[in-house]
């Protein structure tokens, strides 16, 4: 059974980055009218706050802390007593922070990463959501159902603007992660356990940690969020319809496609555990997709004995054409009539066509094509 950690430390956690193996990551800087505080630099964990190092503030209020940090995406915050700033430790080494301590959590200011800019950006748009939602609260002079309206209206269109200038902007961008665990008041603004759409928002940046990060604990975490979260929506949808037992439903370690081939038939990526599977996303009528299908029959006709299977998805505006096309190709090939609107593509990821994911027999991601100089060594090690 997956463990996911879920914890209202992890639901508020605050930032993470890149970061290169054996760095060093240092914040130094400077909270003026902190006199005698003592101000703490706090790893936050998936399990909550863990102190870094703490210093007594002098009069200059100056201060520098750092911490190793491996070859996964971290991250950290500034506090003193209940204020804080959110910092990512990014690809950069050194970041710079200088605060007053009446404003600290709202008009610092930070150099050295982009990511902690934009994740005050981000504080600062929650900060004004909550005010609103609040406003609305103390409003006596409107109804409960039109005050609710109006939340539900001012959170989606919030969830909206993020998802749209931040987390597909750059599903793997620590200010993305960071956006999935924002909150108002004690609830999650994207909320997989009870929102379709939030969990496809999870599962995108969830694939991008599981093909950049894909031995990081967060990414792993982050990605069994979104699994159970499609699980939980299968069983409701079962429960629905009475169609299927909620105890056949399983999790996977994919982000699973469910698509029909050219004969009607629908085809799973799950169906194909046991075996190495070429994810080939396509497009028929693109110049160069002739060459690219002789390369995929070389390589299907070479290692499909071996266990290598290819599960190609077609964007293809034209569906008819789509269907000459692959009448006589010997692997799956599965057809998406929402075409380049395809939810596929950005729970994958995927701003340029064609692309292609390599998986495991266990059913894992392994690689997208950028992590590949020679694609058929790579398909030679997992077989």
């Amino acid at each position: 059974m997956r463990k996911i950690i879920f914890t209202a430390a992890a639901l508020m956690a605050l930032a993470l980055g890149s970061c290169d193996k054996g760095n060093k990551y240092t914040v130094n800087g400077e909270i003026d009218g902190a006199k005698d505080s003592l101000l703490y630099f706090e790893n936050m964990s998936l399990t909550g706050p863990v102190t870094v190092d703490s210093v007594k503030l002098d009069a200059d209020g100056k201060f520098s802390f750092s911490d190793n940090i491996g070859n996964a995406p971290e991250f950290y915050r500034l506090r003193i007593g209940n204020q804080i700033i959110n910092l990512a430790a990014d690809s950069v080494e050194t970041v710079t922070v200088k605060a007053e301590y009446a404003t600290m959590p709202t008009a610092y200011t930070v150099e050295g990463s982009d990511d902690c800019k934009r994740i005050k950006e981000l504080a600062l748009k929650q900060i004004d959501l909550h005010k609103r939602a609040v406003a609305l609260e103390n409003n006596r002079d409107l109804a409960r159902e039109k005050a609710l309206d109006s939340l539900m209206r001012m959170t989606d269109e919030y969830k909206t603007y993020v998802k749209t200038h931040y987390i597909f902007k750059d599903p793997k961008a620590a200010s993305s992660y960071f956006a999935l665990f924002q909150t108002l008041g004690n609830y999650l603004i994207f909320n997989p356990r009870t929102n379709s759409d939030d969990i496809r928002v999870f599962a995108a940046v969830a694939t991008a940690w599981d093909t950049y990060y894909p031995e990081a604990e967060r990414g792993k975490n982050l990605h069994n969020i979104a699994i159970e979260g499609m699980k939980n929506e299968r069983i409701a949808a079962a429960n629905r319809d009475k169609e299927i037992s909620p105890d056949k439903i399983i999790t996977t370690g994919i982000i699973d496609i469910k698509l029909p081939d050219n004969t009607g038939t629908t085809h799973t990526l799950t169906e194909l555990k046991g075996n190495v599977v070429l994810l080939d996303f396509h497009v028929f009528g693109m110049e160069n997709s002739p060459k690219r299908i002789l390369m995929l029959r070389e390589l299907y006709n070479k290692y499909h004995n071996r266990g290598l299977e290819i599960y190609q998805v077609s964007v293809d505006a034209d569906e008819h054409f789509w269907k000459q096309q692959t009448a006589a190709l010997p692997w799956i090939c599965v057809y998406d009539e929402s075409s380049l609107s395809s939810r596929y593509l950005s729970l994958y990821n995927i701003s340029n066509l064609p692309e292609y994911f390599l998986i495991d027999r266990a059913n894992n991601l392994v690689k997208r094509s950028e992590q590949m100089d020679d694609l058929e060594k790579e398909i030679e090690k997992l077989l």
